[in-house]
């Protein structure tokens, strides 16, 4: 009873975002997409190669037909259709439902979706929303006042937390770079010049000891 007062006294706080404009908005996004777009035109432009060669090979077949037994045409009717069968199985493969396209297109969305996701939730947390809905899902939005819109806000959120992503792999990467312009210790010669400098060391030792000598016998 306390919790429903409290709504109803504040009111209900509703917000909606749009997917799809965050989408366009997010640069790394956008070139992934950029990318797989120019791969699945590369398979459709392979896919329709394929298609017109057998367009081709069906029609010398017609034209040929006259002149070869019935036996041949049964064999070349069957190469084709081969052939026919092979290519509609490679485009499922591509374009199909669960084809690597779609595949594709999920895991370079999966990422962008959790970071939208995990900034709705901080914004409805901290600004006590009770309702965002998204504009470009399936929810039915007959009217939607601009001043409810918070995609600009996610899309801010998503931009500085990508901004983080990229300082941290940046100072990753000068670390990395750092690590390797260290010069290689060379343990043979480090030991050598050690000894050397002992040797060094234990000869001066020893002549400033004959010096003493010497200086006290003059005395003397």
């Amino acid at each position: 009873m306390l919790s429903i007062s409290v709504h109803a006294q504040r009111g209900v706080r509703i917000a909606y975002i749009d997917t799809e404009y965050i989408l366009e908005n997010v640069p790394e996004y956008q070139e992934a997409m950029s990318q797989l777009d120019d791969k699945a035109q590369k398979w459709k432009n392979e896919i329709q190669g394929k298609l017109s060669e057998i367009a081709q090979k069906r029609k010398d077949l017609s034209n040929e037909k006259v002149l070869l037994t019935n036996e041949l045409i049964e064999e070349r009717e069957e190469d084709i259709m081969f052939e026919e069968k092979e290519i509609l199985d490679y485009q499922q493969k591509r374009f199909g439902p669960n084809g690597d396209l779609m595949i594709q297109q999920k895991q370079l969305m999966q990422p962008i979706q959790d970071q939208i996701f995990a900034a709705v939730q901080d914004m409805a947390e901290s600004r006590k929303y009770d309702f965002i809905f998204d504009k470009s899902a399936d929810v039915v939005m007959l009217y939607s006042a601009e001043r409810f819109d918070i995609s600009d806000q996610v899309l801010r959120a998503i931009t500085r937390s990508s901004k983080r992503r990229q300082a941290q792999n940046k100072a990753q990467r000068k670390a990395a770079e750092e690590e390797e312009t260290v010069p290689e210790i060379n343990e043979e010669q480090e030991a050598r010049e050690k000894a050397l400098e002992e040797k060094k060391e234990s000869e001066g030792k020893c002549c400033r000891k004959t010096q003493t000598r010497n200086f006290s016998c003059k005395r003397g």
